[in-house]
């Protein structure tokens, strides 16, 4: 049977790189996948993509920093599907600097998508779950640098830092109601936003900088999307039913044997 069947899975920045692994994943594990994007070209090819694999996808244009956005479009989905089983907060932004060189306005900007945009989406998501008494399950996308630290990345690792802390709060608060909430702690993984930072801050290096940064984590080469996905996919099946308040790396040994 699939993992997922019948159950209705809600994506955030599913369109493209980790996200869009993971709505495909969920997809042919038999999920009616609802994505949440703001590329409206990348949205309709993901559900393309998805629907000719014999899949089942929509994909909402919705920016998740907007709360009342976010409110509206949830409810949507809601009322078009009858419950939520499954919320997915993936949607993020990256920014590279220290905390002399990250400007309050990029501070902010990270935040509001990061920290906000996964709140906005657990509070829309969390008054369904728990007004229909079934239960739930919540995934937040956190980061390896939510627990460790590498260099420039203060803005990005205080929202991931924030997503490992609202991760255990929602687990506890809501364990009475049988909604679990776990984090996945991803090390570097290779999407189109490495292939682009490289190419726009190492131009002519582009080769010799990919192998430094695969080979900056222990297993000696970046996660492949689908990697990220598998893990996301039993934390959020059944077969995870007693795992809850917990931040699990998929970092290729960087936490613990660097």
């Amino acid at each position: 049977m699939p993992k997922l069947a019948s159950k209705t899975a809600v994506i955030t920045g599913g369109a493209s790189g980790i996200g869009l692994a993971i709505a495909k994943l969920f997809a042919a594990e038999g999920a009616a996948v609802e994505i949440l994007d703001r590329n409206l070209e990348e949205m309709d090819r993901a559900v393309a993509e998805i629907t000719a694999a014999g899949g089942t996808a929509t994909a909402t244009a919705c920016d998740v920093a907007d709360a009342g956005q976010v409110d509206s479009v949830v409810a949507g989905i809601h009322g078009r599907r009858g419950r939520i089983h499954i919320l997915v907060n993936n949607a993020g932004i990256a920014h590279v600097g220290n905390a002399l060189t990250t400007t309050p306005e990029d501070f902010e900007r990270v935040q509001r998508v990061n920290v906000f945009g996964p709140a906005n989406c657990l509070r829309s998501t969390l008054q369904f779950m728990v007004a229909d008494g079934a239960g739930g399950v919540i995934l937040n996308l956190a980061s390896c640098v939510s627990v460790m630290a590498i260099n420039d990345r203060f803005a990005y690792a205080t929202s991931k830092g924030a997503v490992l802390a609202m991760t255990y709060a929602v687990a506890k608060d809501f364990l009475a109601h049988n909604i679990r909430c776990n984090a996945l702690l991803p090390g570097r993984v290779h999407t189109p936003f490495v292939d682009g930072f490289i190419a726009k801050n190492y131009p002519g290096r582009e080769d010799e900088m990919f192998d430094k940064l695969s080979k900056a984590q222990p297993i000696g080469r970046m996660a492949e999307p689908i990697e990220i996905a598998y893990a996301a996919l039993f934390l959020c099946s059944d077969e995870a039913s007693f795992i809850t308040g917990t931040g699990m790396p998929v970092d290729g040994g960087t936490l613990t044997i660097r």
